[in-house]
């Protein structure tokens, strides 16, 4: 699994699927991480689990000296789940990506939906955006500070 995490003081996604008429608001959080998951075909629950406790655990948010020392719990932080399959294109061929990485979906949201559920059983709020469908995501990043994590 790969994810992009971004310390956020605010983050929110709209989602529309077909047939919608309007999109609307699906998540939305206050001070957390926003963070964009993908998923390739190896990935597995346990993939999922490790994910979680290392979002759950990643200390980048300052202590009272200005340290990055503390992680998203530590501070009340909420975290902001949105699937992304994009992460796992190729680009090193060309000019348009491949995708043969990126997990399908019948994979791909079961899994990101475990660690979504293992991030609420550490204790976490968590929002998330919604499988196949158009999705925007709004955020202020905080930092800025932006990580890629593959597990």
């Amino acid at each position: 699994m790969r994810a992009v995490v971004q310390r956020v003081l605010s983050a929110e996604v709209t989602s529309s699927a077909p047939g919608e008429p309007d999109a609307r608001v699906v998540g939305r959080i206050g001070r957390g991480l926003c963070v964009l998951v993908g998923v390739t075909h190896t990935d597995d629950r346990q993939h999922a689990e490790k994910l979680a406790a290392k979002l759950s655990g990643l200390r980048i948010f300052d202590d009272a000296d200005g340290v990055m020392n503390l992680a998203a719990p530590d501070v009340g932080g909420e975290f902001l789940v949105v699937s992304q399959f994009t992460l796992y294109g190729d680009t090193r061929r060309g000019r348009r990506p491949s995708w043969t990485e990126a997990a399908r979906p019948e994979h791909a949201e079961p899994l990101v939906d475990h660690v979504v559920a293992e991030l609420q059983a550490l204790g976490a709020v968590v929002e998330t955006g919604r499988f196949r469908t158009e999705m925007l995501v709004d955020l202020v990043n905080d930092g800025p500070v932006t990580l890629v994590i593959d597990v």
